[in-house]
């Protein structure tokens, strides 16, 4: 069985769900994390207090950063045609509208929801309480919530997990999802 993905997190400025500040992306290779990659943006909007508040991120930390196009090549490289995990599909669609915000192409990718993989696996989530917080408590995973890398580590860890416990491979999930 092949556990090959990678997945990914974002944080975004504010609650325009297209401001993202910090990209973070985990590389699986055979079942086991191989590269965590995690780039803060400058996304040319104010970050709100109560973003801050998540993540801790100022506008201050962002000013003359790269912006979301200087980075796109480092992105889609490590993205494009690929199996991409996110937790709940959010991140996808931040991506996506931060990419349209930029005039940037969306590469193409197979997403893969480790929140519906989790519901899935083990049956306490089935119905609530998926949040990545929470899963990862229940598997004993440590991890500095709301920071990109940290959140896309667990988010890969979930699904690696998953795997392992079901003996279906992350293209194995994306299929059954279909049906």
């Amino acid at each position: 069985m092949s556990v090959d993905f990678v997945a990914v997190d974002v944080e975004t400025a504010n609650a325009d769900v297209g401001s993202v500040c910090v990209v973070g992306i985990v590389a699986v290779q055979a079942g086991r994390v191989q590269d965590v990659w995690e780039r803060l943006l400058d996304p040319q909007v104010p970050v709100s207090p109560l973003n801050t508040q998540v993540h801790g991120i100022t506008t201050g930390d962002l000013a003359g950063l790269p912006r979301l196009w200087e980075a796109w090549s480092d992105i889609e490289k490590r993205l494009a045609n690929r199996i991409v995990v996110s937790h709940t599909m959010f991140d996808r669609v931040a991506l996506t509208a931060a990419a349209e915000r930029a005039g940037l192409r969306m590469f193409a990718a197979r997403w893969l929801d480790s929140a519906g993989v989790a519901r899935r696996t083990w049956p306490q989530f089935a119905h609530r309480g998926w949040g990545l917080a929470s899963v990862a408590a229940y598997l004993g995973v440590r991890f500095e919530h709301h920071h990109a890398g940290e959140d896309a580590r667990v988010a890969a860890e979930i699904v690696i997990r998953a795997c392992a416990i079901t003996g279906r491979s992350p293209g194995d999930w994306l299929a059954s999802s279909r049906s």
